[in-house]
């Protein structure tokens, strides 16, 4: 049997993943500030929703109810009835995030549609070259790990975001966290920013899928398909 998917509803990004989002796996999606990470966690989010099954939100960078009024339409109530949102502080209380998050999408009584920690690395950043690196380090593998076991058990899309630093060997921009994050998301997108609205989504990482980029578009009220379809 095949794995369900998750569609986005942006034609170009959901061609170029065979569908859609992965519902037994962590998708990890990076990429410089601007490159839409957020606004397309919110359009999914809005999406899930409003087909009537619980959004599980997990936000540590400020959340905008603008952006997601923009992606609801006229179904803005109706969308916050089925999302619930949390905004740790720091990394421990982003941890108890995710426990509680995974617990309730473990909740039978629940229809759970999506898990979204946005941006997963924000509070971890800031232990890099402290005495408190390993301990963040770990603390996060622990978070990567229940949000992966979750995924399989409840067979519930996860998608998280993920900061990036330049590799000054050759320039390159790289996702932060290092390769545990990496081995936990079996797949990987990179947004890049393009001419205008326009940004691209470049495929890193699929266990079935072919490595590739799908265009889309920036615009007041979410993200839109370029290209064909």
């Amino acid at each position: 049997m095949g794995v369900e998917r998750l569609a986005t509803g942006i034609a170009s990004i959901d061609r170029l993943l065979g569908g859609g989002l992965e519902t037994d796996s962590v998708t990890e999606l990076y990429g410089e500030g601007g490159s839409g990470k957020t606004v397309f966690c919110l359009e999914l989010a809005a999406r899930v929703a409003r087909a009537s099954r619980w959004v599980f939100y997990i936000d540590t960078e400020g959340l905008s109810l603008e952006r997601l009024r923009a992606s609801s339409g006229h179904d803005f109530d109706r969308i916050l009835g089925r999302l619930l949102v949390s905004a740790p502080k720091d990394l421990d209380e982003q941890g108890r995030a995710v426990d509680a998050a995974c617990a309730l999408a473990r909740d039978t009584r629940r229809d759970p549609g999506l898990i979204v920690l946005d941006s997963a690395t924000h509070y971890y950043r800031l232990s890099l070259s402290s005495p408190e690196e390993d301990d963040a380090r770990e603390a996060l593998a622990v978070q990567a790990a229940e949000l992966v076991a979750t995924a399989r058990e409840r067979g519930i899309a996860i998608l998280l975001t993920n900061q990036v630093w330049r590799n000054p060997r050759d320039g390159r921009l790289e996702p932060l966290g290092g390769s545990f994050l990496n081995h936990a998301a079996k797949t990987i997108l990179r947004f890049e920013r393009g001419p205008g609205a326009v940004r691209s989504a470049v495929l890193v990482k699929h266990r079935s899928r072919p490595e590739g980029s799908a265009e889309f578009r920036i615009t007041s009220t979410g993200v839109e398909s370029v290209g064909r379809g």
